[in-house]
């Protein structure tokens, strides 16, 4: 790792230093808070835990290899090299900040209520057709992750895109002093994190804080599609991504294979060229746009750009279209909010046959949360979606929003059990919820049905 000796560690983190003072000058190969992915030579960081205590772990680790741990608790005295700090994660936020200032290459900040880690993967797709990139893992994107996600660029990265979220004011200035992004973009302003945020316009505050840490020169991308972004001024140069005409960077001719793919011509100026998306979903198609907005500024041409946007893979449950013998499942069980459902619910309004809809609960919208969850509902019914099926306390509202074409269960299992009387052969079945929901159980039922 470019920088990170000892000697630069100890004093990014203020740390208190015992051992052998020869080390001081060794760089470290890696720093993960992980005991399972330790290497010869690495930084392992022992973070205090409800249930498992890192501290517990420094003495295997070290015996396997690592250079030197940093903690909270001085250990046992024949275990050193050790660094002590007051907080371990302040001090990896610390240490990821030095870290940064040692790559001068394209950094692109990511962040949004909805579709920050699909917009991760397509920016990062794109991008990788012209440079090495390095991206945000999985959901590395909080005050722990962020700084594990930088702690894996090497020598060898030409650019890298990273994921930041947050659900309370005050969270992304402090990601965003870590990354010092070149480029901020911003996905959508919605119903997230509104227990702690307030309103939509709270949202926009505390995500804007991203902007804070980019320098005067930098640019901010945004969905011009949403309503708050579109009028926000960063004070910075902003380029709009959509579909609408204030939009930039536009998407015309749009239309759907057999399939699942998503196919449209992405529009700037006199630049015209088609894509083709490998997901399903309207969302997919405001994805591109920003990994082809990004593409077209960090100058990629045409042709690498619709390349990088075909090469895109959903990660985990997204907006994946899975088609059985039986029936065509939307399976995009990973989270929820009434933003993104509102999408998902247009998306499967537009297809052909019977549409069914299986809904569960949206966590941390606060005080109006029923009152949510009974607008969509009421949208979904609106939208022409023919069965709703809904699971889970909130749900409930989200039932009465539909009227007659819905059914509430009171538990997940009742939910699967009733589904080979509810699906229908050839039936379009969009599963979605919050996370905690677990909604992975039921779109694995569904594929079962016969």
């Amino acid at each position: 790792m470019r920088g990170l000796s000892l000697e630069n560690i100890i004093a990014a983190s203020g740390g208190e230093y015992f051992g052998d003072s020869a080390l001081l000058s060794k760089e470290v190969t890696a720093i993960t808070s992980d005991s399972r992915k330790v290497e010869p030579g690495c930084l392992f960081a022992a973070i205090p835990g409800e249930r498992v205590d890192g501290h517990d772990f420094i003495p295997a680790v070290m015996a396997a290899g690592a250079l030197c741990s940093i903690g909270e608790k001085l250990p046992e005295e024949n275990i050193r090299p050790f660094i002590r700090v007051p907080n371990t994660i302040e001090a990896l936020q610390s240490i990821a900040e030095f870290y940064r200032r040692e790559f001068d290459i394209p950094f692109v900040g990511i962040t949004g209520s909805v579709g920050k880690t699909t917009a991760k993967e397509m920016v990062a797709s794109v991008l990788s057709q012209h440079y090495n990139v390095h991206k945000t893992a999985g959901n590395f994107n909080n005050e722990l992750g962020v700084p594990l996600t930088l702690f894996g660029l090497r020598e060898e990265h030409t650019a890298a895109v990273i994921e930041m979220g947050i659900s309370h004011f005050g969270e992304m200035s402090l990601l965003t002093k870590i990354v010092k992004p070149n480029y901020g973009l911003f996905t959508v302003i919605g119903h997230a994190h509104l227990e702690f945020l307030g309103v939509r316009r709270g949202v926009l505050k505390a995500k804007g804080e991203m902007v804070e840490g980019i320098n005067a020169e930098g640019k901010i991308f945004c969905c011009g599609d949403d309503d708050l972004l579109s009028e926000a001024d960063f004070g910075r140069e902003k380029i709009c991504y959509g579909l609408g005409e204030n939009c930039l960077v536009r998407a015309e001719n749009i239309r759907t294979t057999d399939d699942g793919s998503t196919l449209c011509t992405v529009v700037k100026g006199e630049r015209r060229f088609d894509v083709s998306i490998n997901a399903y979903g309207e969302h997919m198609i405001s994805a591109a746009l920003a990994g082809a907005a990004v593409g077209m500024e960090l100058g990629l041409s045409d042709e690498e750009i619709a390349r990088g946007i075909a090469a895109y893979e959903p990660v985990g449950a997204r907006a994946r279209l899975i088609k059985t013998d039986f029936l065509s499942i939307i399976d995009d069980c990973y989270n929820s909010n009434p933003t993104s459902l509102a999408s998902s619910l247009r998306s499967l309004a537009s297809v052909e046959g019977r549409k069914v809809a299986i809904l569960g609960d949206m966590f941390e919208l606060g005080e109006n949360g029923e009152q949510l969850h009974f607008e969509c509902g009421k949208y979904a019914l609106e939208l022409g979606v023919d069965k709703l099926l809904c699971c889970g306390g909130l749900s409930a509202a989200t039932a009465r929003g539909a009227g007659e074409i819905a059914k509430h269960f009171e538990s997940k299992e009742s939910l699967i059990a009733a589904l080979s009387q509810e699906i229908e052969k050839g039936d379009t079945v969009l599963v979605k919820a919050s996370r905690g929901m677990k909604f992975e159980d039921i779109s694995a039922a569904l594929k079962e049905l016969k």
